[in-house]
């Protein structure tokens, strides 16, 4: 049964994904102020719920009161497909995702992730790349949009580590914004390469302020990498388990 509820959750999230990328895409050629953000965050909230109803896997958030008033960058532990979805409904709404720029290429998808005003960034660019990233990163902000950021880079199962990319510390650095840590489990439930999805509950855990004011990237990137692995390894993984006595 297991198999089944992925098959009838993946159709399910193919066919948002077009219904509001689609949505996105015409209402942002017709209005002058589309609702871009409100449909992102309903998209994944859409998911949200057939994950909770078709796969029987649900999710609880604890710190949201951590989040400042003023618009910061969210570095977030990646594991999973699943916080690509749920941190678009979860956290504040106007959201600018550092991504790859492959995802851009992606038709319709792509076309509507634009609207995001989202970073897309070449691996290969290098020191390019992250001076893209500085200055597309600086815009959105002075806007007053939330930059996301997945630091490893890639997803990464539970129970290993790869190194955090210094991008979005560097552009705490140079902004001066304040960095929101955010730690969570969903690998447990939804593998980085799996199509299955498990039942049970992930937790997302949304850390104090880290702030960043006469800091260096090195800092700030080191501290978000100890608060956000040390968190990790606090949740229990899919049998209840706590990751911390398992190693």
């Amino acid at each position: 049964m297991i198999l089944v509820r992925s098959l009838l959750f993946q159709v399910y999230l193919i066919g948002s994904t077009i219904y509001y990328s689609s949505a996105i895409l015409i209402l942002d050629a017709l209005l002058r102020h589309p609702p871009t953000d409100r449909l992102g965050r309903a998209w994944g909230y859409s998911n949200l719920w057939a994950l909770r109803k078709l796969c029987g896997l649900d999710y609880r958030v604890s710190g949201l009161d951590h989040l400042p008033r003023e618009p910061a960058i969210v570095l977030s532990k990646h594991q999973s497909a699943w916080e690509t979805i749920a941190l678009r409904a979860i956290l504040p709404l106007n959201q600018s995702w550092v991504l790859k720029e492959e995802l851009i290429r992606i038709p319709l998808f792509g076309g509507a992730l634009k609207r995001f005003k989202s970073i897309a960034i070449r691996r290969s660019e290098g020191r390019k790349g992250m001076i893209k990233l500085i200055r597309e990163g600086q815009q959105v902000l002075d806007e007053g949009r939330w930059v996301m950021v997945f630091p490893e880079g890639t997803r990464v199962a539970p129970g290993t580590r790869q190194r955090y990319e210094i991008g979005g510390a560097l552009l705490a650095e140079r902004c001066k914004r304040d960095v929101i840590p955010v730690a969570h489990n969903a690998g447990e439930f939804w593998g980085r390469r799996s199509f299955l999805k498990y039942p049970g509950t992930i937790d997302v855990v949304v850390g104090p302020v880290i702030p960043t004011q006469g800091r260096k990237a090195t800092e700030i990137n080191a501290e978000v990498e100890e608060w956000i692995e040390s968190q990790v390894a606090a949740l229990p993984d899919r049998f209840g388990q706590v990751a911390a006595a398992r190693q």
